[in-house]
């Protein structure tokens, strides 16, 4: 084998992408809160299609950092200016320090984009830590894809060493933070993790995104997608048009069933055939592996056979403990997804309960 033809497969083979996915906090404040005029999610909940199976390869880029939270985790380069660490799939913990959800950051020509930068101070600083391992560009822009804290608790570590940073979030999220659910979200990560994130100060955002509003940032646009109610009356999605990635925060997940307390079935199932039409290539969920528009596909492919399952069997009489078991048969692609038993009884009765309220 020739040198050029050896160098190739092995660097192939250094690319397969692998990725830890995370964990979600256990049970929040679930404000309904009418959203932003100009969302994205139609309360219609169509099937989702499932697009050819697209396979994404990440490059591992080596970390010299040996200790801290983010310590047993690699970044990996996405996309062309896009990274990502992706975090566990397991509850915030003692041990874990509160870390569970998938930061990344963006390069462009003169400066770096955050995306989620974790739960606590703590976490910030470590991503800052990971960024400068990589480029020597100031942290110019954050953006926050949802209200719940182990996504955007991290703001701080950021604003500490970039302080004139300037960050973004659904106008519902600003509100719903200062509110209260931030000092909620600072206390709970407190509690779980026997107070290793001790510290943290809420770093609210002050710029409040609209639908489709398109960021340009030197070379990249990041292009915003909101909506009404998904995983919560909060979210935003990041499109990094250049790169074809979007950040879908927590309105999809992979390898890992969140709780939907704050969120709508018919909304989430909407906002997935939404993103399935955007022109990206490389998906980033909320928790989980990186991956191509087949996240997109499984997750709301959970999601309508839970409301749609649901909902026939309410209409044929069962009450709703006895429709687990039935489920369970049709979710034999999830057996091995994190939490699927812990949430599904939640998500039934949840499912059944917006059924009958759209039958009003």
């Amino acid at each position: 084998m020739d040198k050029k033809l050896h160098g190739l497969v092995y660097g192939m083979a250094l690319l397969l992408l692998t990725a830890c996915g995370d964990g979600k906090v256990e049970e929040q404040i679930s404000d309904e809160i009418k959203s932003a005029d100009k969302a994205v999610a139609e309360p219609i909940a169509k099937p989702v299609t499932k697009p050819s199976e697209a396979k994404v390869v990440a490059e591992v880029i080596e970390t010299k950092i040996v200790d801290g939270i983010l310590s047993s985790y690699v970044t990996k380069k996405v996309a062309a200016h896009t990274y990502v660490i992706h975090g566990p799939l397991e509850m915030p913990n003692k041990a874990n320090g509160g870390f569970m959800n998938n930061p990344a950051f963006i390069i462009t020509e003169k400066s770096v984009v955050i995306v989620d930068p974790g739960s606590s101070t703590i976490a910030g600083r470590e991503l800052v830590k990971r960024v400068k391992e990589i480029t020597d560009k100031p942290i110019t822009h954050v953006v926050n894809t949802h209200v719940h804290g182990d996504h955007w608790l991290g703001n701080g570590g950021i604003k500490e060493s970039f302080p004139d940073a300037t960050f973004y979030a659904h106008p519902k999220m600003i509100e719903k933070a200062k509110a209260g659910e931030a000092d909620h979200w600072i206390n709970l990560m407190m509690q779980l993790t026997e107070n290793k994130t001790v510290g943290t100060k809420a770093v609210i955002p002050d710029q409040a995104l609209e639908n489709l509003q398109e960021i340009k940032i030197d070379d990249l646009i990041i292009k915003v997608h909101l909506s009404e109610k998904a995983h919560s009356t909060t979210d935003a999605m990041f499109e990094v048009v250049e790169d074809k990635v979007l950040f879908t925060g927590d309105n999809i997940t992979n390898k890992r069933i969140p709780r939907m307390t704050d969120g709508s079935f018919v909304g989430n199932i909407a906002v997935a055939n939404y993103a399935l039409e955007l022109p990206v290539e490389v998906v980033v969920p909320g928790h989980g592996p990186t991956g191509g528009k087949e996240v997109l596909s499984a997750y709301g492919k959970y999601l309508s056979t839970v409301y749609e399952t649901s909902k026939v069997l309410a209409e044929e009489g069962l009450e709703t403990y006895e429709m687990k078991e039935q489920l369970l048969e049709k979710l034999t692609d999830y057996s091995d997804w994190t939490r699927l038993e812990d949430q599904l009884g939640k998500h039934i009765g949840q499912s059944v309960l917006e059924a009958e309220e759209a039958g009003f």
